[in-house]
């Protein structure tokens, strides 16, 4: 009898790698060490931070909206709404974001163009026009003038009839990670951490319904970190902000149960699950035992998720349905709680409404249709899956004890540790991008010419709209009381006062957001980065 021919080739194995660089085996059978039987909903909620996870109830649908002025913003919230969203978030322009006014000469051509001009609280009062406050979660992406307009939105609803208790929703307000990755900055790393405990230490008392920081690994992960990076960085900087609350008198169990999390979601599908599941588990164990939280709900990650923006290519748009199709699943899977799928035409533009309602829709189908929302943490026990956590938890703790030896994360933003990792890597996805060892269809491989889509562009006349609308605030309000307000908050600046009383009794003042910023730029300066290569 002729002897049975081995099925295995003679060829070598080629070497596979995830796009963290964890190297990819053939096939997994059997897993590497014993793992305990885990249920959802309790420690360390690797598994999910809630018992029946989506049985109960499915994530909040977020769709990121925001562009033009207050007026365009709120019929795009209000289509959405309509439409099925069932949260809003809120996207500002780059002088919104970085303390100037639509008026003066840093914001001229930018005005409206990335998300919406927000120069006062008439302004946030025209976008929220006819959406009550107390009863919809509202989520900001704003950082270095988080406080400005967390301020306008607490005196919008109480002009609505709500007290500051019955607002939901989240400020992103994650400094650290502009500093980092991002650059919409203005003071220096001390002075904007104080604000943002005093931030936290505001909510704690007068909003406890609010998520007043969303520490964000997104754009770290978008300039070119990896999934480990993202979730080390980001809890290195959770790290920074719970001491610093600390540092203040706080107790860990009376602001912690509101600290939430934003991550981005890419497309190499197992990795991110994995990420998701591991950041829940090492986030859970540093409260407990490094920061000794009693409460439960002190140790749950509960995070946003955003499909990644940078996956999305010019070229072929209609490919980036798919592309977010497999992100979003990816993220349900992993357990998010919070979801904003990107629009197939945003790396052109901001999304039209057709292209956002199909965005929307992703999540829906997935929620509705898809099956993964029927059992919590549905790819647990995949040989594969579980070994990808386990390497990525492993490295997520090196990167954690290096950080600390540095002394935290602000010591290691000076240093330019975290902006050279992550540099490193980008660089390297450029590379094999570029040399075709990374394929991206329809742009290095399956290339066409294609006509554009039709792409929704913000009008040049918001801009002097809103130079007149400002122009006329200035005029009609009461400057004395104006002038009282911001100079309360500029004396208290220079002490260790909690700052939020005085920014919301300037903001209903009329103070706008450029004459809130400049007052505190007199006191704290500006923040100049260290150049690193």
């Amino acid at each position: 009898m002729a002897a049975k021919k081995s099925t295995k080739s003679k060829m070598p194995e080629k070497k596979i790698f995830t796009d963290s660089s964890y190297l990819v085996k053939r096939i997994y059978q059997k897993s590497s060490k014993k793992r305990p039987i885990e249920d959802a909903g309790t420690f360390p909620f690797t598994r999910g931070i809630h018992p029946g996870m989506f049985r109960e109830r499915f994530w909040t649908m977020r769709q990121y909206s925001g562009f033009g002025d207050a007026k365009l913003t709120n019929e795009r919230f209000k289509f959405m709404l309509d439409k099925g969203q069932t949260g809003l978030s809120m996207a500002f322009d780059l002088p919104t974001q970085i303390g100037y006014d639509s008026d003066s000469t840093p914001a001229e051509g930018e005005v409206g163009k990335v998300g919406v001009s927000i120069t006062s609280i008439k302004d946030m009062m025209t976008a929220f026009d006819g959406i009550p406050l107390g009863k919809v979660s509202s989520s900001m992406t704003i950082n270095s003038t988080a406080s400005t307009l967390l301020a306008y939105y607490i005196a919008v609803g109480e002009a609505q009839g709500f007290k500051s208790h019955d607002l939901h929703g989240t400020t992103q307000n994650d400094i650290l990670k502009e500093y980092i990755a991002r650059n919409t900055y203005i003071y220096p790393p001390q002075p904007s951490m104080r604000l943002i405990g005093d931030m936290i230490e505001y909510c704690a008392e007068k909003v406890p319904s609010w998520y007043p920081v969303s520490i964000s690994g997104y754009h770290m992960r978008e300039a070119g970190c990896t999934a480990t990076q993202e979730v080390a960085f980001t809890l290195a900087n959770a790290i920074a902000y719970i001491q610093t609350c600390i540092d203040k008198g706080l107790k860990i169990d009376d602001f912690a149960p509101r600290l939430s999390f934003f991550f981005c979601c890419t497309i190499e599908f197992f990795e991110e699950v994995a990420k998701f599941r591991v950041a829940r588990k090492v986030y859970a164990k540093i409260l407990k035992e490094m920061f000794h939280a009693k409460n439960p709900r002190s140790l749950q990650l509960k995070f946003h998720t955003q499909t990644s923006g940078e996956s999305l290519t010019a070229q072929q748009p209609n490919n980036n349905i798919i592309r977010v199709a497999i992100q979003t699943m990816a993220a349900v899977a992993g357990g998010t709680q919070s979801l904003h799928t990107n629009s197939r035409d945003e790396a052109l533009a901001l999304p039209t409404e057709e292209s956002a309602k199909i965005a929307l829709r992703t999540q829906q189908i997935v929620a509705h249709e898809s099956g993964i929302t029927k059992t919590a943490d549905p790819l647990a026990g995949s040989y594969y899956l579980e070994e990808l956590s386990d390497q990525i938890e492993a490295d997520v703790w090196k990167y954690l004890k290096k950080i600390q030896k540095m002394g935290g994360s602000v010591k290691a933003i000076e240093k330019g540790f975290f902006q050279s990792e992550i540099r490193a890597n980008a660089y390297r996805l450029k590379k094999e991008t570029d040399d075709g060892e990374r394929v991206i269809v329809g742009v290095n491989k399956y290339a066409e010419d294609e006509d554009q889509p039709e792409l929704l562009r913000v009008d040049g006349r918001i801009e002097i709209q809103q130079k007149k609308a400002l122009k006329k605030l200035r005029a009609e309000r009461d400057s004395k009381k104006l002038e009282k307000a911001l100079s309360a908050m500029q004396s208290a600046a220079d002490t260790k006062e909690n700052l939020m009383p005085y920014i919301v009794t300037a903001a209903k003042a009329f103070a706008t957001t450029g004459e809130i910023s400049n007052t505190l730029r007199e006191v704290f300066g500006e923040y100049r980065p260290k150049e690193v290569f």
